[in-house]
């Protein structure tokens, strides 16, 4: 009887471990705050762009950017974390600023061009995403691929969990059933990772954009405004394409 006692106490305290590991990392979350490093492989993107190519060498070719996005269940803000001074290395990669409002399916997006701030109000992009069987761990959550066919030379790669539920992910990405963790260009030249999650509820100044005194442009007056002022310099196709690679 003292033998059987014990067996069902071990069996309930298995069934209890097993419920708590469960429910605690198994449940779903819409809010809180994901960390992100982007790796960019400055070789392969100004390949062939000879002014570009004389600041980069074998050996400072990844540069690496930090972000946060912070989100709840119907908005979101995708920012670049400030870090101490990078000389001449820093203009070599963008760092824009997303803000996205799922409701009213509209996004504002702070472009940082020539050192100063770009507003643009838009509605959110619209993107066919391909779902794959394909799957990756991504701090600690199993994240499902999808594939975006921007055009003929661009494909982008992302990972989405489930179990965080709101629409969103970095640059301003969104459209896939959950969070995406990853992001990636097919050629590897442009990586995003979370590198971690906490889950709190963002106040409603952080999911605010800050955009001060200037115009605000819809996307399409914006990229003829750039082609205009720009579409005839050696090097004014080149800016346009990087500012617009995700966009």
């Amino acid at each position: 009887m003292i033998l059987k006692a014990g067996i069902n106490v071990l069996r309930l305290s298995a069934f209890f471990i097993l419920f708590f590991c469960f429910s605690t990392h198994g449940q779903y979350h819409e809010y809180g705050k994901i960390t992100f490093e982007r790796k960019t492989n400055l070789l392969k993107k100004y390949k062939g762009k000879s002014r570009m190519m004389r600041f980069v060498t074998e050996e400072n070719k990844i540069k690496i950017d930090k972000f946060e996005l912070v989100f709840n269940d119907t908005a979101s803000a995708f920012t670049p974390i400030k870090e101490v001074e990078e000389g001449r290395m820093g203009w070599l990669t963008t760092k824009n600023s997303y803000y996205q409002y799922l409701q009213e399916e509209s996004q504002y997006t702070i472009l940082a061009l020539f050192g100063q701030n770009v507003n643009i109000k838009d509605s959110l992009p619209s993107r066919k995403w391909k779902i794959t069987n394909s799957t990756r761990n991504i701090s600690g959550y199993n994240c499902r691929k999808a594939l975006y066919e921007k055009n003929d030379s661009t494909r982008i790669y992302a990972w989405y969990a489930n179990e965080l539920t709101t629409s969103i992910g970095p640059e301003g990405y969104c459209g896939l059933p959950g969070v995406i963790l990853g992001l990636a260009t097919e050629d590897g030249g442009i990586v995003y990772f979370a590198k971690s999650i906490e889950f709190y509820k963002p106040k409603e100044e952080d999911l605010t954009p800050d955009l001060g005194k200037g115009k605000v442009f819809t996307l399409e007056a914006l990229k003829i405004k750039i082609e205009k002022d720009y579409g005839n310099t050696p090097w004014g196709k080149g800016m346009f394409d990087d500012l617009f690679r995700w966009l």
